[in-house]
């Protein structure tokens, strides 16, 4: 080997260990960031599992500042490879993927005998509206199939930032009015039996579904059964709620990345996190109709253990507002929507996690349907954190407080 050889395989060991260097400095302070409360189910487990998750997202970070790929498809990319495993089909159940309407989904139909029509539920997957996919939720939907006897319908619906809303709520629509309108004739499903849900974003699309084709009345449509709403977000007026407050640096879902999440939904313009998260969007004109619905009175009593500081009416930014007042709108925070429009959804299914920041979304939904008079079934997990039922039969990713989520799912739908 000659010299020229010798230190150029020295200068790239360098590069490399320098890499490696950067990357377990930056993990190790964005860990000291977090905190997982001593509550939270498999507490250890979850702290290497976040470990993980920062580490793949600062290389993302450090890959799209240099111009190699954008840190979202990087992201996708590793998950799908590395943290996504697709097992063999089950006995019992038949899967296939398929398109409606040009919308790609995934049927998974249960192979045993059914008297008469069976029911069907159609999952929009979580994931912030950037990451989740058929694949991500693949495990959860087999789950839901093949132990409520239902036939599941998985939405591929496109995704952020290439798409920004409201493509994502389209592709909802589009896959289930065609659901609804082959159901019985080409999948032997009760149409009328048909409920629509989702984990996180997911549910939020739901939710805001629902209310969508409310608002039309289209008579010759039939409209979904129920919602099932696992951890919803459901608002982005205030990201200071309790649960924001109490479980803002708990993984996997920080207080400032939901707001990122909410901006690469709407328009991809980071630079205005930091002003949502203070509050300066809302407008002054709707701030007592919005504490009506989000005031934290409305919570139970031991959602406002673990601490809560009222937060400053913030001085409120027209320019602020303009830039991103559709998510102020009903279609993508449905918590916010009129009492007409609520009114009109069907039974509802919430499920919330004590550790999560959602948790208070779920809840004052909860309160506006129960002030309705409408069909609630609230079902609460204690030791549970956001993003759980992701791991649900993934090997050594998989947490036990996943199935007590999906078991109540189970039970639900077996009702409808």
């Amino acid at each position: 080997m000659d010299i020229g050889t010798a230190i150029l395989i020295i200068g790239f060991a360098a590069l490399v260990a320098a890499f490696l260097l950067l990357v377990i400095g930056l993990v190790y302070s964005e860990l000291m960031n977090s905190d997982i409360p001593h509550g939270v189910a498999n507490s250890g487990k979850l702290h290497m599992v976040h470990g993980l998750f920062v580490g793949i997202a600062i290389v993302g970070r450090i890959l799209h500042r240099l111009g190699v790929c954008h840190q979202i498809s990087f992201l996708r990319w590793f998950v799908a490879c590395f943290l996504t495993r697709l097992n063999p089909v089950p006995v019992g159940l038949r899967v296939k993927d398929m398109k409606f309407s040009d919308v790609p989904v995934r049927v998974y139909e249960p192979t045993t005998v059914c008297d008469g029509l069976r029911r069907g539920l159609v999952y929009f997957p979580g994931g912030g509206w950037v990451l989740g996919n058929i694949n991500s939720v693949d495990e959860v939907c087999r789950h839901i199939a093949k132990e409520s006897n239902t036939t599941v319908v998985s939405v591929g619906y496109r995704l952020a930032p290439e798409n920004r809303y409201p493509a994502q709520l389209d592709d909802c629509e589009t896959a289930t009015c065609h659901f609804l309108s082959v159901a019985d004739a080409e999948f032997s499903v009760d149409p009328r039996r048909v409920a629509v849900g989702g984990d996180s974003t997911g549910a939020n699309l739901a939710a805001a579904l629902c209310q969508r084709l409310a608002r039309r009345e289209i008579g010759h449509l039939l409209f979904p059964c129920a919602q099932v709403l696992i951890y919803p977000a459901l608002q982005m007026a205030d990201f200071n709620l309790p649960s924001y407050q109490q479980n803002h640096a708990v993984p996997i879902l920080f207080r400032g990345r939901m707001a990122f999440y909410f901006l690469q939904y709407l328009n991809g313009d980071m630079s205005l996190c930091q002003d949502i998260l203070e509050g300066i969007h809302v407008p002054n004109e709707l701030k007592p109709r919005y504490e009506e619905w989000l005031s934290p009175s409305n919570l139970p009593a031991e959602f406002l253990a673990r601490g809560y500081d009222k937060h400053p009416t913030p001085q409120y930014d027209g320019q602020v507002y303009h830039a991103m007042k559709a998510g102020l709108e009903h279609e993508v925070s449905p918590l916010l929507a009129e009492d007409a429009d609520i009114q009109k959804t069907p039974p509802t299914l919430i499920l919330t996690c004590e550790y999560d920041v959602l948790r208070d979304d779920g809840y004052l939904y909860r309160k506006r349907l129960l002030d309705l008079e409408k069909d609630v079934t609230w079902c609460h997990v204690t030791g549970g954190f956001h993003g759980m039922v992701n791991f649900f039969n993934q090997g050594w990713l998989s947490f036990p407080s996943a199935v007590q989520v999906l078991d109540s799912v189970v039970d639900y739908m077996k009702q409808l």
